[in-house]
């Protein structure tokens, strides 16, 4: 346990917890055994953090949060399960995150620099990649991946064993019951595809021609009619020249649930 001076006397901190420096633990905060603290991190107050928990540098945790709790999973056995987290993310009011069961990888990982905002859920297992924003009420159930830069609007929800495609957009208030490919944009309920994710791209410097090149992958995999397999195939040669054809491709061909479609077949309007 640390004496820093950014640690509140009110603060409970068990002995076995390792807190780093420059930290700050705000008042009525508890910090179970088995936790990690990284340098420079700052907890609120209220907040509850169990273990075992690995906690990176310089993450923020506003109050109320609950971070490292055991899933409410009927086949969880109170096993050891971890929470592993890494840098430079924000946790707002009432984030909740929940361990992993050894059912699965026994582990629940959030990468760097995510943003998730008030009363965000994060399911037992999941792995959230880097850079993923979660607006308000956003969840995602036990064994879902989610790739970088993946934004969810509030409200959002998936279920178990999804797989959102990093660079995606799920719309607000959309219940995604099929996997997501990297770039699309989906909403509704039941979330259908509505094309791809431009303002991403754009805000993450693609250059207009990069964005040709993947609405012509979009195009091969929801516009020409092709299965999935001949999509696939044809998409190929394209994927050697261009690492985010090989993202959009592989996101694909992971899938397990299918893919979301369009509600009905649209027209190019829809690439902004």
């Amino acid at each position: 346990m640390s004496t820093h001076t950014g640690i509140d006397p009110r603060a409970i901190i068990d002995p076995t917890a390792k807190v780093g420096v420059d930290v700050e633990i705000g008042p009525w905060s508890i910090i179970g055994p088995d936790v990690e603290i990284g340098d420079g991190c700052r907890i609120a107050s209220h907040v509850i953090v169990k273990g075992p928990t690995v906690m990176g540098r310089n993450n923020r945790i506003y109050q109320f949060a609950t971070i490292g709790e055991d899933t409410p999973a009927l086949a969880y056995g109170g096993e050891a399960t971890r929470l592993v987290i890494g840098d430079d993310n924000v946790f707002r009011e009432g984030v909740t995150i929940h361990r992993g069961m050894v059912q699965d990888r026994g582990m629940t990982v959030i990468g760097n620099r995510c943003l998730l905002m008030a009363y965000v859920h994060v399911g037992h297992d999941c792995v959230l990649g880097d850079d993923v924003i979660m607006a308000n009420n956003a969840a995602v159930s036990g064994h879902c991946n989610v790739g970088d830069h993946a934004n969810f609007g509030g409200y959002a929800g998936v279920p178990q064993y999804r797989n959102i495609g990093a660079h995606s957009h799920i719309a607000g208030m959309s219940l995604v019951l099929k996997d997501v490919p990297a770039y699309m944009t989906v909403m509704g309920n039941p979330a259908s595809a509505i094309g791809l994710n431009l303002e991403g791209m754009r805000r993450r410097g693609y250059s207009k021609a990069l964005i040709d090149v993947i609405k012509d992958a979009h195009r091969v995999v929801y516009r020409k009619g092709l299965t999935i397999k001949e999509a696939c195939e044809e998409l190929e040669p394209v994927a050697a020249r261009h690492p985010e054809i090989a993202l959009f491709l592989e996101s694909i061909r992971s899938s397990e649930w299918g893919i979301v479609r369009p509600r009905r077949q649209s027209n190019d309007a829809d690439y902004g």
